[in-house]
């Protein structure tokens, strides 16, 4: 799955880059708040246990985070935010899916359609690429933290459906989505640090892009990246 680590190293950037302006917060405020709506306590709710998660790593003030949590809960009056996701082609056929959380759904999708037709892609249909796309947790452990043996018998013991060393770094766990707490849970508990953890979608196939295709879908992944609206974004390129 070596396409995935590529691109998941996309997003670690963005991320750092989101950050510094400011859109993580944004970002991790609605997550809060749309899944404080399933139930506030994170005990209970693993998705807004893992958004506090994420709150906690990108520094978010406390006060943020529980605000945030209290519009979701209904406690403080609050914006109502839409779920959806946008598929697509980029260049070279490549299939993207973008998952959207907005409170304007009609702007949203004046913004999203510019940034495929400005990058050499464009929408498509509900379901056009979605069936290319399975989800699954991914975990990734950094291969100098853990022998391979070790996080092997910890992980599928724990449940993972796989473990692969294809990356040069890392090593690379995948779960079906209702074990990931638990996998993730069994690597914490032997003190293995977790480099990356999330409930992602994986392709079935990779298209390999170069020059010119491979320049305009990260350029065209990068503004999807950038915009507020967009929660996770998902692909199949591959790029040496």
């Amino acid at each position: 799955m070596s396409g995935h680590s590529k691109w998941a190293g996309i997003k670690h950037k963005k991320a750092i880059i989101d950050a510094k302006r400011g859109k993580v917060f944004t970002r991790i405020g609605r997550e809060l708040t749309i899944a404080a709506k399933q139930g506030g306590n994170p005990e209970s709710n693993a998705r807004l246990r893992k958004a506090i998660e994420d709150a906690k790593a990108s520094n978010m003030p406390t006060d943020n985070i529980k605000k945030a949590i209290q519009r979701g809960t209904g406690e403080l009056p609050g914006v109502t935010y839409e779920e959806f996701v946008y598929e697509g082609y980029g260049p070279g056929g490549v299939a993207v899916m973008a998952e959207i959380t907005t409170d304007n759904k009609n702007r949203t999708h004046s913004e999203i359609k510019k940034i495929f037709s400005s990058h050499g892609g464009n929408l498509g249909d509900t379901g056009c690429v979605g069936w290319m796309f399975q989800p699954k947790g991914y975990i990734a452990v950094e291969k100098s933290k853990v022998k391979e043996d070790e996080l092997m018998n910890i992980a599928i013991d724990a449940g993972a459906d796989d473990v692969k060393s294809d990356d040069e770094s890392v090593y690379e766990i995948f779960t079906a989505p209702s074990d990931f707490e638990k996998v993730k849970k069994a690597l914490l508990d032997k003190k293995i640090v977790i480099e990356t953890a999330e409930n992602t979608m994986i392709p079935s196939t990779y298209i390999k892009l170069e020059g010119n295709d491979a320049r305009k879908m990260i350029e065209l992944a990068d503004e999807l990246e950038e915009n507020d609206d967009v929660k996770n974004v998902y692909s199949n390129f591959e790029i040496d």
